[in-house]
């Protein structure tokens, strides 16, 4: 009987990961399709330019990754960056009672999400 194999991927990029963001991850990800993989600029310039609280969340998580994309590589710039990959994963829930009418009660759930944004240069990509 063969045992588990993983599978080692080898992934490149500079990547920053928020968790336990208190926002609704089916609300957060058509924020995240927008921006996969367009250039940094680009990027910024749309979630700044969105009413949603998800560009909010999604933007300060993208600029962490480009941060440390400039720490970790003195050589780069921000021109030089673009957004490989973006997931918006779901969190637990916070239950919480919602008093109603009539001595009832429902279930309100606040949802969180965690968001992993990875940046790349565009050189690499071969774009």
């Amino acid at each position: 009987m063969m045992g588990k194999q993983k599978k080692k991927a080898f992934k490149s990029g500079y990547k920053a990961i928020s968790k336990y963001l208190i926002g609704s991850p089916y609300k957060l990800r058509p924020v995240a399709d927008l921006i996969r993989r367009k250039p940094y600029t680009e990027a910024v310039s749309i979630l700044e330019n969105m009413p949603h609280k998800g560009a909010r969340l999604i933007g300060k998580t993208m600029k962490s990754a480009t941060s440390n994309a400039l720490f970790q590589n003195k050589k780069l710039e921000e021109e030089m960056l673009y957004v490989k990959e973006i997931l918006v994963d779901e969190g637990p829930r916070l239950k919480r009672v919602w008093f109603r009418a009539r001595g009832r009660a429902d279930m309100l759930l606040k949802r969180m999400c965690h968001i992993t944004v990875v940046v790349d240069e565009i050189e690499k990509a071969g774009n």
